[in-house]
């Protein structure tokens, strides 16, 4: 949240280049409501998605209201029905419906062309809806994938090795987004893809963060993000991942950065993933929405 001081005080300007300040006089004018956010979960384990991203938007002090969507044209099977049934909704549920802020998951289906993913038509009616009905959409690892392609013909692709461990990742651009972050910013990924980076540094695209290890990682355009990396994992993601890739016979190697010596996971990801939320909810979804949607 802001901070309100007198405008004329020195501290203002001073402040005002590396923190969130706010007038006094715009703070008595300034009205408060519950911010109304979609999320868009194209993972598998809906309900383990959706532990790990409410959990981040719930340390945010502002009130959040959540509605959670899947998609009518694809139906998976490891979420049980009954659970879709009553909490979700699907696109046709929300037309003419505006929504503060939105949040599209990944989904592991890096090994297919984006035209030959199920719901790849409804996805883009979807990202096309977000674009004039939303304030600002964070896009996460694969759903990053295809939201810069669809919009920034940005194309993905396939790495010779899967990204997977736990990276360092430089600031290249201050944003608000990364405002309170250390100059290093650990974030996990879990991909057999990537993006064209050349393609992107001749964008008009806003490179955030960027790793020596596994390349470009968060980018801006005008009001949304792309973070291919999964900042929302919990503490015992990538194990499971790991376990799984290994019962079935996968040449998965462990995941880097990620174990100790006992091999137990270490989080060390947590204070960044936090702050990264935080700062979309009050930089870029509460502090630019409209009052009245």
């Amino acid at each position: 949240m802001p901070i309100v001081i007198p405008e004329d005080i020195p501290a203002y300007s001073l402040l005002s280049q590396n923190a969130f300040i706010m007038g006094a006089k715009r703070a008595k004018t300034q009205d408060i409501r519950t911010l109304e956010v979609l999320l868009i979960n194209l993972m598998p384990t809906k309900i383990e998605t959706e532990n790990q991203i409410l959990s981040l938007l719930a340390n945010s002090p502002l009130q959040v209201k959540i509605t959670l969507l899947s998609t009518a044209s694809y139906i998976g099977t490891n979420t049980p029905k009954s659970h879709l049934d009553r909490f979700y909704v699907n696109f046709s549920d929300i037309l003419g419906r505006r929504f503060d802020g939105a949040i599209v998951t990944g989904a592991p289906i890096e090994h297919l062309e984006f035209e030959n993913v199920a719901y790849w038509n409804e996805l883009q009616e979807i990202m096309d809806y977000l674009k004039s009905h939303c304030t600002s959409t964070m896009y996460l690892c694969w759903g990053a994938m295809a939201g810069l392609y669809h919009f920034h013909n940005i194309s993905k692709i396939m790495l010779k090795e899967k990204v997977f461990g736990v990276f360092p990742h430089r600031i290249i651009t201050q944003d608000l987004l990364l405002n309170g972050l250390d100059s290093i910013v650990r974030m996990p990924h879990s991909r057999h893809a990537g993006i064209d980076e050349n393609a992107v540094r001749k964008s008009s695209l806003k490179i955030l963060l960027e790793s020596e290890l596994c390349g470009i990682s968060a980018l801006k355009d005008e009001r949304d993000f792309y973070i291919l990396a999964h900042p929302e994992y919990a503490k015992d993601t990538l194990r499971l991942e790991y376990e799984r890739d290994k019962a079935r016979g996968l040449g998965i190697a462990k995941p880097l950065d990620y174990f100790d010596k006992d091999n137990e996971p270490i989080l060390s990801w947590k204070s960044s993933a936090s702050v990264l939320f935080s700062n979309w909810l009050n930089f870029s979804v509460y502090q630019d929405t409209p009052f009245v949607l």
